[in-house]
């Protein structure tokens, strides 16, 4: 029969090290008998239940007893051990802790069977409580999975080594141990957790390439009657940060917005936040089906989040920083008072992981507000227009980003995607990155093709220095991330005259000029590294040069001098021994051994301690070496701890280069970026838009879709299409056509057109001229919002309304099929009224793509502003002898052209998309018929209505009946 749990483990097989079963049993006071042997079928006490009671009498429970029947157990049942895994977990409730115990991690009650749960590893009761453990070589690995499942992980480790231990005043008691790290989601900084990643391994999978911790206030404004919302967000392993402030709707679209566009995988937000606020984190979170990719939302308490606790905080937290070139208090207490109120929530859980450090840096603020910072797209846009990922299965393929990423490094992949989620709105910027994607393109310098590749196979720097900066990266990691930024430098100084003589972007010469004086402090710090000792995580022999390290040479000297002691003691031994030529020898690691033959034992002297001994030999310590020996481990010890000290405060000195490095690695990924819009460009048919402040204007030449361009291939056609928009003339056309003609793909291609021309990049037509956009708006598609409360018609008009309340005349709208969620005549009346209002009082560039034909008559009303265009398509007739069985009655069968041309369509030939569906022939044949009937009576009324107003001219009533008999009328109409 299994154990609980009944997991397997291949880690737990191995016999417990000294260490580990002292650790268990030391100490340990007398048992009662009832309780000294626990059954193998109970499932272990209740650690966490434990815990709350401080340790006290606690209630567990078996399966195999009644509920109701308390199991109780005095504190003097526990081990040692056991009593200081209570003791942690009284601090630490909310955290799986991992306890390092001798060359394991092992899991504990509750924590144990989560953990085997989630890991599938075997779970057992040891003692008093459920317990499993992995190898410590493997602690990343199933850190990162209990994180990545929504845990919140701690790692404890041992404070103490055993020769120190053995030499202090406490040596006979427990191990100390400590909480040294704690990790969830979007804290994965560290050695623990972060395996090194060397040259050419692509570390996305391991690392998801956006890790943002969003900190989320709000107020409402009883007065105004609008909440105003303030968010931070951070992201630790990387030290970027993001701040802003706004006002939303009910709706919390500005906010969905930001969110989208920031992309966390953890929110932290106040225990009474709103209820609409709420539905949308609820809605958000829910939208993955897999529980690794969702985002975690942390709940801390509402007072943290007030503006005077919230203050008190920052005020404290930038006062006392000893760090130079941090942001200073003055800075931080201009921001608006609902970011101060997310900063200081965001202070005190960051100093929970020793992360606080990346809050300081004044260079890494940076505002995401949309009216400052680019073209604003809604994060309704970014669905619609899947920019970030497709709409099929939420993945990135067919997206936009997927379309543009050529990038060659995860820190250029991060900044690209921060690239498509906010478009330039300033001129001169979009023309620098033309230009650079120009030159890229079209010069033949061996500079350019030298750059690209160096940024092959890097290491993700950006990450790397941020882990530095926190002081927890390996000596490995260190190495290696120094060792790269080092050749980077030294290879890009070499490429200078080259980049000054062949190179003419203003652009691509600042970026590529700047970086290797960026660069040359590191030169200095790899200089200082022994590479063997620091590949090989040797701290003892990690500095070839020890002048800047006093802590260190004392301590070797101290080594040295008890080694010399040592081997001046031989000449005792040998004199004792009458052995003039004997040496000390090393067995299984124990030193200094002195081997004497077992027919000469009788010679060694009682005092001296038999370390080992075979048939042929024994192995002996004399007095004076057990005590040399003791002393010498000590020294060996303690000089394990100065180095891990000295290693510290090197990280600390780099870390003074933060800023400068990271400044560095941003010109790297801004020429990734570029070189992958470059790429892009080559894909054939690309071309460099033609940009404009002073007009609004959308004129395309052959433009396509890039994402449906690219799905298709170069042996599937995409039919091109022309977009004539003019803010002085006429800069609205009306879309019909068939369903399924191409109307929804052509007006997508049209503002992804537009994005990725305000990106810089060029665009998939033979000609574009564009004028500089605000903002693109989108309303696309039916589906209704259960978190949110909306149904489909509720959740379009919600859409139109703050479309309405936010367009410009310098902004795109495209709306599809407003108004089809309610009744015909209700439908066409929003769907007139609201595109008549963007014609006439917002003079936006509209695409509106409808079914109504009522609509299409607003050509003839605004004939200089509106124009109306159809999806082409052939039409042919039923064959003669379906028509002839089925009374002439039959769908037409249709044959889209996908190609926009001039005038509305007269249908919508709904029916021949039942037929591409399977609908059954004789729902088709019925339905053709009622369609035929309401077609007949509609084209009545309209020629009634054309008729009667000349029946007023005749006042003759022979002639009257005349006149209505030859037009089929009777008097009774």
């Amino acid at each position: 029969m299994l154990p609980p749990c009944g997991l397997k483990d291949h880690h737990n097989n191995t016999k417990k090290p000294k260490q580990e079963r002292e650790d268990e049993h030391q100490e340990e006071e007398a048992v009662p008998e009832e309780h000294s042997v626990v059954s193998q079928k109970t499932q272990g006490m209740n650690l966490n239940q434990f815990a709350k009671t401080g340790g006290g009498r606690v209630l567990g429970s078996s399966p195999a007893q009644d509920a109701s029947v308390p199991f109780r157990r005095s504190k003097s049942a526990f081990t040692p051990l056991e009593q200081q895994v209570i003791q942690l977990k009284q601090q630490h409730e909310d955290a799986l802790l991992a306890i390092e115990c001798g060359y394991k991690y092992r899991f504990f009650g509750e924590d144990a069977e989560i953990a085997a749960k989630e890991l599938n590893i075997f779970c057992h009761l040891d003692h008093n409580f459920m317990t499993c453990s992995v190898p410590t070589h493997r602690l990343f690995v199933h850190v990162r999975r209990l994180v990545s499942q929504g845990h919140k992980v701690g790692v404890v480790k041992q404070m103490e080594t055993s020769a120190i231990k053995a030499s202090g005043a406490n040596k006979n008691a427990l191990f100390t141990r400590q909480l040294s790290a704690l990790y969830t989601k979007s804290t994965l900084v560290g050695e623990d957790v972060n395996p090194l990643c060397g040259l050419g391994e692509d570390d996305q999978g391991s690392n998801p390439p956006d890790s943002f911790l969003l900190c989320i206030s709000e107020s409402w404004d009883q007065k105004a009657r609008q909440v105003t919302i303030g968010l931070v967000a951070v992201q630790p392993s990387t030290g970027d940060v993001l701040l802003d402030s706004f006002t939303d709707n009910h709706s919390r679209s500005e906010l969905e917005g930001r969110i989208l566009k920031i992309n966390p995988v953890e929110i932290l937000v106040p225990s009474d936040l709103s209820e609409h606020t709420q539905r949308l984190l609820h809605s958000i979170a829910s939208t993955s089906t897999q529980a690794d990719d969702r985002i975690q939302i942390q709940k801390k308490e509402s007072a943290e989040f007030e503006f005077p606790s919230a203050m008190n905080t920052v005020t404290e937290f930038y006062c006392n920083s000893p760090d130079t070139g941090s942001r200073s208090l003055s800075s931080v207490a201009s921001l608006e008072s609902q970011v101060i109120c997310c900063l200081g929530p965001l202070i005190q859980y960051l100093r929970e992981f020793n992360l606080e450090r990346v809050l300081l840096n004044d260079s890494s603020f940076r505002c995401l507000s949309t009216e400052s910072q680019g073209l604003a797209l809604s994060a309704t846009t970014l669905r619609n227009l899947e920019i970030f990922s497709n709409q099929t299965d939420g993945g990135l393929r067919g997206s936009l980003l997927w379309v543009l990423d050529h990038t060659r490094t995860a820190f250029g992949r991060r900044l690209l995607r921060r690239w498509v989620s906010q478009p330039l709105t300033d001129l001169r910027s979009i023309s620098d990155r033309q230009d650079a994607v120009c030159e890229i393109l079209q010069s033949d310098s061996a500079a350019l093709a030298a750059i690209r590749s160096l940024l092959v196979h890097l290491p993700d720097l950006e990450r790397g220095i941020c882990s530095i900066y926190h002081t927890k990266c390996s000596t490995q990691e260190f190495y290696l991330i120094c060792s790269s930024l080092s050749r980077l430098g030294l290879e890009l100084k070499a490429l200078i005259p080259a980049i000054q003589s062949q190179l003419s972007s203003s652009l691509l010469r600042t970026l590529l000029l700047d970086t290797p004086d960026l660069l040359s402090p590191v030169h200095h710090f790899l200089k200082v590294l022994n590479e063997k000792a620091a590949k090989a995580g040797d701290k003892k022999e990690l500095f070839s040069d020890l002048s800047d390290f006093p802590a260190l040479r004392e301590r070797r000297a101290e080594i040295q001098s008890v080694l010399d002691e040592i081997r001046d003691h031989r000449k005792v031994v040998r004199t004792v021994l009458r052995t003039p030529a004997l040496d000390y020898i090393t067995v299984s690691g124990l030193e200094f051994l002195i081997e004497v033959k077992n027919s000469m034992s009788a010679i060694v002297p009682r005092e001296w301690v038999k370390i080992s001994s075979t048939k042929a030999v024994g192995r002996y310590h004399s007095p004076y070496l057990v005590e040399r020996c003791r002393s010498l481990q000590q020294l060996r010890e303690q000089l394990l701890l100065d180095c891990q000290r000295a290693w510290n405060d090197f990280l600390h000195q780099f870390g003074e280069h933060y800023h400068t490095m990271k400044r560095a690695i941003s010109h790297l990924a801004t020429m990734d970026c570029l070189f992958s819009l470059a790429e892009v460009a080559k894909q054939g048919d690309y071309c460099r838009p033609e940009m404009s402040e002073s007009r609004c204007q959308i004129v395309i030449k052959d433009g396509r879709n890039p994402a449906i361009d690219l799905l298709l291939g170069e042996h599937n056609q995409y039919v091109p299409n022309h977009t004539d928009l003019q803010g002085e003339g006429r800069r609205t056309m009306i879309v019909t056509g068939p369903n399924m003609g191409g109307k929804s793909s052509y007006i997508r291609q049209v503002a992804l057109v537009c994005v990725m021309a305000q990106m810089g990049c060029h665009v998939p037509a033979t000609q574009a001229s564009l004028g500089i956009l605000d903002g693109i708006y989108t309303r696309m598609g039916a589906s209704d919002n259960i978190y949110k409360g909306r149904s489909t018609f509720m959740e379009e008009l919600t859409e139109a309304s703050e479309i309405i309340a936010r367009a410009t005349e310098r902004s795109l709208v495209i709306m599809d099929e407003l108004g089809r969620g309610t009744s015909t005549h209700d439908g066409i009346a929003i769907a007139y009224a609201t595109l008549e209002h963007f014609i006439t009082e917002v003079k936006s560039l509209t695409l509106f793509v409808t079914h109504y034909p009522p609509l299409c008559e607003l050509e003839r009303k605004h004939p200089d502003h509106v124009a109306n265009y159809h999806m082409a398509f052939l039409l042919t007739d039923p064959p003669a002898q379906a028509q002839a069985q089925d009374d002439g009655v039959q769908p037409e069968f249709i044959t889209f052209l996908y190609q926009l041309t001039e005038g509305a369509a007269g249908r919508s030939y709904g029916l021949n998309v039942a037929r591409l569906a399977n609908i059954p022939e004789t729902i088709l044949h019925t339905a053709a018929k009622k369609a035929r009937e309401l077609e007949d009576t509609v084209n009545t009324r309209r020629k009634k209505k054309t008729v009667l107003p000349d029946l007023w001219r005749i006042s003759d009533r022979e002639t009257l009946s005349s006149w209505m008999e030859t037009n089929s009328l009777s008097l009774n109409c």
